[in-house]
């Protein structure tokens, strides 16, 4: 395990690593160690997994959801801006800031890191989707005063399940290893003096991760190829767009996701979807908004209409490493289809 962490430490260029059990784990012990409590806000990226915002509430927090921007698809730092502006005229400085960079696409960061410091509210980043991207040249995960991993099976890279929590500051992540493994004292027989969990990866999927470390690069290679191929096949057709991607980074393409304008196509999202389906192909829309889940109703949002717009009308295709020439092509005839279908009809 402890070789894990240091080759990724060295991979993502961060000083410190704890290696758990899953990126959930690490954004929970994130929040514990920020000191989230009953009643503290927390500035969170709506348009993202549930796993971002659960971790929250676990500690009593109450997330407070941001809109994503357009262009990126990522933490609108304009609507940041304006809720950290408020907050601290009102005296009620949000206890920590959680930007995602969703599927592989890192948020600004420049932008997002000096909106934090400038108003001294500790960020950080959910990269669960987004290793082997990266942010001016720097990789994903090294970003905020912590940053989280996921190694989930359907990751980029995987261990079966497993995360990390990454940070520059060595007293952070021994305090995580810490609280991971029972919160057990240093001493011969067991004690303990606060709460903790069983969140510490076991040395097996450590290992496993070692093996998979070595295969991201062509892993991301792959995500991209996959990605390209889908542009040149489908990006003739009227109303169908895919994710943009930032003028700052490279994204790992850990999906490929697509808009489709059910005018200009003449198929709805959910038709091409169905019709996927109907031969055996999985897709998927993409993640439905956190202020629009029943879940986190009484949570404050910042807007929410970009990422309410992309969930209307956004699918994530297959977009697996090992993706064959003929699986492109069976998904590439059928989201065609759809479209004359529909006309058809």
């Amino acid at each position: 395990m402890d070789a894990f962490e240091k080759e990724m430490t060295e991979y993502v260029g961060v000083g410190h690593a704890a290696a758990l059990s899953s990126g959930t784990a690490a954004l929970h012990l994130a929040m514990r160690l920020l000191g989230v409590g009953a009643g503290d806000e927390v500035l969170c990226s709506t348009f993202t997994f549930s796993a971002t915002v659960n971790p929250i509430v676990y500690e009593g927090g109450r997330p407070v959801l941001v809109d994503c921007d357009a262009a990126t698809w990522t933490m609108d730092p304009n609507l940041l801006e304006g809720e950290l502006k408020r907050l601290d005229a009102a005296g009620r400085c949000p206890k920590a800031v959680i930007a995602v960079d969703l599927y592989g696409q890192c948020a600004d960061y420049d932008a997002i890191s000096t909106l934090c410091d400038r108003y001294g509210v500790p960020l950080v980043e959910d990269a669960a989707e987004a290793l082997g991207s990266d942010f001016r040249g720097k990789r994903a995960g090294r970003f905020g005063r912590l940053g989280v991993l996921s190694f989930n099976g359907n990751k980029i890279i995987t261990t079966s399940g497993g995360g990390m929590l990454l940070s520059d500051e060595e007293p952070l992540v021994a305090k995580a290893r810490f609280m991971a493994t029972q919160a057990r004292e240093a001493a011969a027989h067991y004690e303990h003096r606060e709460i903790g969990f069983n969140y510490r990866m076991s040395n097996v999927l450590a290992a496993i991760g070692r093996g998979q470390l070595r295969v991201l690069p062509k892993r991301v290679a792959a995500r991209r190829r996959n990605f390209n191929r889908y542009v040149e096949a489908l990006g003739d057709l009227p109303g169908i767009s895919f994710m943009p991607e930032a003028p700052y980074g490279t994204a790992n393409r850990w999906l490929t996701c697509m808009l489709i304008d059910p005018t200009a196509f003449g198929a709805t999202r959910e038709d091409v979807r169905l019709a996927l389906e109907r031969e055996n192909i999985e897709s998927r829309p993409l993640w439905k908004p956190m202020h629009m889940q029943p879940v986190f109703a009484g949570c404050r949002s910042v807007g929410g209409s970009v990422s309410a717009t992309l969930f209307a009308d956004g699918l994530c295709l297959p977009s697996g490493s090992s993706l064959t020439d003929e699986d492109h092509a069976r998904v590439v005839t059928r989201v065609r289809g759809a479209a004359r279908s529909s006309r058809r009809g």
